[in-house]
């Protein structure tokens, strides 16, 4: 029999796995931080600093006391955490690294092709020399083995020793050692990752069945497709082929959406209905989310279970955008209640407001306008500058 879960229990559940209904002001200590980052799975990164850079955004949301000095030791000088792709650059503990070395490996096979349509016959070229000049002198930054006279043009113009650097990244012959001003330091996997994370061996079938059931663990509830899109390191045949196989410990969960559409059915684990009662409700605050969230990650889900489109404009024409170049959600309790646009403006140490919009049915009440106050005013001190600024007409 298949059972059906309500939309708010839905919710619940999924926030609690996403660490949105802890305390967002209990202390978190350096070891709490870790355990938060190995129960979401991964943080992504990314360069844009519109309020603040993704990771630390996303890190802050769930805690108000997360500090970026934790974050730079667990990566830097502890090594308990790693920099690489699951969908995204992302952060990853450490522990997991012996799972991506099965990532490495298909990336061996298909990144060659790859990039060579892209950069071009002979792209190739500089991947010795690179990788003997790392070994020889440690690591470096890409700007240190540019050649003379190539002008950088972003991702798409890398020049020879970037575009080698990458490539041994993403096949696991090099690893981040650090960032300086959020450049990559480059070195060898050896002398970033301890040996104790890089052993032993996972053979493919108990990388499956890891990558599978950490990603059912950290969502809830899935189909087999949102399983193998979690970390990106499966395909949707291997994740329905693990369904199947594992059956026995699973049960099927029919989950009632937001939209009023069919209940779509997904799977979970067998004791998925008795442990129900143990995911609390989330605060009741409202929390400013980062548009790369791992929340809102999968954007077909998100509406699924909130009913919230959401989509980043970054890539889309000024004169196309229905809201703005970096808009963020808005969460309070289990709700996604609207976007607003903001900016830091680090020159003038204000957080100004451009504009919010609410969603249909979300009234500006005062008591949440104040809570929203209270929210932006936690964001501007977060982000290092002084106050808030509600520019004309930012109520829409």
């Amino acid at each position: 029999m298949t059972n059906l879960l309500s939309n708010s229990d839905a919710r619940r559940v999924f926030l609690a796995k996403q660490g949105l209904s802890a305390p967002p002001n209990r202390a978190l200590t350096k070891q709490g931080l870790l355990q938060l980052i190995h129960d979401l799975g991964f943080v992504q990164v990314d360069s844009i600093q519109t309020v603040e850079r993704a990771h630390h955004q996303i890190l802050f949301s769930r805690n108000q006391t997360y500090r970026r000095e934790h974050l730079k030791a667990l990566l830097e000088k502890e090594r308990a955490l790693f920099e690489h792709w699951t969908h995204d650059a992302s952060i990853l503990p450490s522990a997991f690294f012996v799972y991506w070395k099965h990532k490495f490996r298909h990336q061996e096979k298909v990144l060659v092709e790859r990039w060579r349509k892209w950069r071009g016959e002979g792209f190739e070229a500089a991947f010795e020399e690179t990788y003997e000049r790392v070994l020889r002198d440690g690591a470096m930054l890409a700007r240190d083995v540019k050649a003379d006279g190539h002008v950088s043009g972003g991702w798409w113009n890398w020049h020879p020793n970037k575009t080698a650097l990458e490539y041994f990244w993403h096949t696991g012959k090099l690893a981040i050692a650090g960032r300086s001003n959020f450049q990559k330091i480059y070195d060898l996997t050896e002398r970033v990752i301890p040996a104790e994370f890089r052993e032993p061996e996972v053979n493919r079938e108990d990388f499956v069945d890891w990558a599978c059931r950490s990603a059912l663990t950290r969502l809830g509830f899935a189909t087999h497709g949102e399983i193998a899109a979690f970390w990106n390191l499966v395909s949707p045949d291997e994740a329905k082929a693990w369904v199947s196989a594992h059956r026995d410990e699973l049960t099927e969960v029919l989950i009632e959406p937001a939209t009023g559409d069919r209940a779509r059915a997904s799977w979970a684990f067998a004791d998925f209905f008795s442990t129900l009662d143990s995911h609390p409700d989330a605060p009741p605050r409202i929390r400013v989310l980062s548009p790369f969230d791992p929340m809102i990650r999968d954007r077909n889900r998100t509406e699924r279970l909130f009913g919230f489109f959401y989509r980043i404009e970054v890539f889309v024409p000024e004169a196309k955008r229905e809201y703005g170049y970096y808009v963020f959600p808005l969460l309070e309790g289990d709700r996604l209640i609207g976007r607003i646009d903001m900016k830091a403006d680090r020159k003038k140490s204000t957080l100004d407001v451009r504009r919010l919009w609410l969603e249909p049915g979300v009234k500006p009440s005062a008591g949440r306008l104040e809570k929203l106050e209270a929210e932006l005013e936690r964001v501007a001190r977060f982000a290092g500058v002084e106050k808030v600024v509600l520019l004309e007409g930012w109520r829409g």
